[in-house]
């Protein structure tokens, strides 16, 4: 049986929760945040998925960066949603973005060290 990837297992449901929210402002016709966030939001965990499968430890790195620039993009969107007046804002995504992002800038920083030692 094979372990569970925690950074894959939160990014899909991250992810999901993203497009739940997508919706909704979609709903509140905030079409062009709800996309933004549609795109960086589901692209950490595609980025995450992929480097499961990395040709090399520098194509893994060079797809958890990927993820982690989504990351900062996401938590953008997100914090534009928040401190606006005018759109809803939903705390847990907030929460699981800062999250991911821990875990993805531990990923980086260890897969970083393992390459200067090999």
């Amino acid at each position: 049986m094979q372990k569970e990837n925690i950074i894959v297992t939160k990014t899909i449901s991250f992810a999901l929760a993203i497009i739940s929210y997508a919706e909704l402002l979609e709903e509140k016709k905030k079409y062009i945040i709800a996309r933004q966030l549609l795109k960086s939001g589901t692209s950490i965990g595609a980025n995450m998925h992929e480097a499961q499968n990395s040709e090399s430890k520098a194509d893994f790195i060079h797809k958890v960066k990927l993820a982690a620039k989504e990351v900062e993009e996401t938590k953008y969107w997100l914090t534009l949603c928040k401190k606006s007046e005018s759109y809803p804002f939903e705390e847990s995504l907030e929460i699981q973005i800062n999250e991911i992002g821990l875990i993805i800038y531990k990923i980086l920083s260890s897969s970083k060290k393992a390459s200067k030692i090999l």
